[in-house]
């Protein structure tokens, strides 16, 4: 579903791609669902950090996503 894409990267772009719209007016009726399913002011994230490949692995195989790199040092968060 694509109000939970939304929800999940906050990318409208990669949505309209994703759902094949060519007018980004019909994408923004999912933006609309987003915003009615998951009424939230702020978002708040766990955040985790991993220096090796295998922990960097167990944290995607646990929901979280990975956010950047920094001094050597992989960032990944989840939605709480």
């Amino acid at each position: 579903m694509e109000g939970l894409e939304y929800h999940k990267t906050k990318d409208i772009i990669h949505v309209k791609e994703l759902s094949g719209h060519k007018d980004i007016q019909n994408t923004m009726i999912y933006i609309t669902i987003e915003k009615v399913l998951f009424q939230t002011s702020n978002d708040e994230f766990y955040c985790r950090t991993s220096s090796t490949i295998g922990k960097a692995s167990k944290l995607i195989e646990t929901g979280f996503d990975y956010v950047t790199t920094f001094n050597g040092v992989m960032i990944f968060r989840k939605r709480k």
